[in-house]
């Protein structure tokens, strides 16, 4: 599991290789993953927008922008978390992903950036 705090936001990710949806013969590799976002702040927030830079080991770069997150613009109060699953597909055994939320503070509608540190996405047995 990777972690990063930003402004008072904390972001976990944890990887699992898709095995029963891949199909490495044909270049395809899925990795599920799970984020929590743990409000460690003192104001209520609303995550806004996603971006996501996504690398596969061959050079291949992706960039994935837009509303929310699993069709979802979620409220999280002082103390509370929340946890959404995703996916994303690569064409070789190894990649990363990285990327950024919007959010914003509801009492006074700013909005600031947080950092959705970089984690791997490698098939396990590329890990001997």
């Amino acid at each position: 599991m990777v972690t990063a705090i930003t402004q008072g936001v904390k972001i976990s990710v944890e990887t699992v290789y898709q095995d029963e949806y891949s199909n490495p013969a044909n270049e395809h590799f899925m990795f599920a993953y799970r984020i929590n976002i743990e409000n460690l702040s003192e104001y209520s927030i609303q995550l806004k927008r996603r971006q996501w830079f996504i690398f596969d080991s061959n050079g291949t770069q992706r960039e994935v922008e837009g509303e929310g997150v699993v069709g979802l613009q979620p409220v999280i109060e002082p103390g509370e978390n929340y946890s959404y699953d995703s996916g994303c597909h690569l064409t070789t055994d190894i990649g990363n992903m990285s990327g950024n939320y919007l959010m914003q503070r509801l009492a006074d509608e700013t909005e600031f950036t947080v950092e959705i540190p970089e984690f791997q996405l490698i098939v396990p047995y590329r890990l001997n």
